[in-house]
């Protein structure tokens, strides 16, 4: 038997950008569509979704609105959201798992989609980690080195991400030995600490 493709829910009010976002992934996933909060909520009652691609701005509930119903309801779903809305500190507290900043390219949709169906396999104690470091991430493309230590919003968020860490490093008996999950926590850490040092300092003010 023929093993179903992933399902991708795409929420997204603007039936252009939802249209060319179905074009780029409906190869490879199974695409669903929903304009509305209320109405990828019901997709998320009625499908096995595996991950949401989600605006922040929304008609009537916000995306943040459907991102806390999505934990609260306890959909086993991955969640990017795709936004035009930069992060703030107040991503700190929302529990996606990646945060893409329109307009996205075709490569980077993709292989948003693809790193979370992969995290998705995951332990529940992992996925955390991941998400919080994703939080992470997305301040860190918006803030300065400086505006990152005047932040205790970040400064937080760091302190959370180490405890984390110490508590997967204590729950493995011989770290070393486990490659694939010292590879993947190492790759992640180094692609934020990558993308801090080309995104802080030296970002260019937008121009738009």
């Amino acid at each position: 038997m023929t093993q179903s493709r992933p399902v991708v829910l795409l929420v997204e009010d603007e039936p252009d950008v939802a249209e060319s976002y179905t074009l780029w992934l409906t190869d490879v996933y199974d695409i669903h569509r929903a304009e509305t909060g209320e109405a990828a909520l019901a997709k998320l009652d009625e499908l096995a979704v595996d991950v949401v691609l989600l605006d922040r701005i929304l008609p009537g509930m916000s995306g943040d609105e459907v991102l806390d119903e999505i934990r609260a309801r306890d959909y086993r779903c991955q969640v990017a959201m795709v936004s035009a809305v930069q992060p703030g500190s107040d991503v700190v507290e929302m529990g996606f798992d990646g945060y893409v900043t329109k307009p996205p390219s075709r490569a980077e949709l993709r292989e948003t989609v693809d790193r979370l169906l992969d995290r998705s396999t995951l332990d529940e104690e992992l996925q955390e980690y991941y998400s919080l470091v994703a939080r992470r991430s997305a301040l860190e493309s918006e803030l300065s080195r400086t505006e990152r230590a005047d932040s205790d919003a970040y400064q937080t968020l760091v302190d959370r991400i180490e405890t984390h860490r110490a508590s997967l490093d204590a729950s493995i008996p011989d770290l070393t030995s486990d490659t694939d999950f010292v590879g993947a926590v190492r790759e992640i850490d180094e692609r934020s600490a990558t993308d801090g040092e080309r995104d802080g300092d030296s970002r260019e003010p937008d121009t738009e």
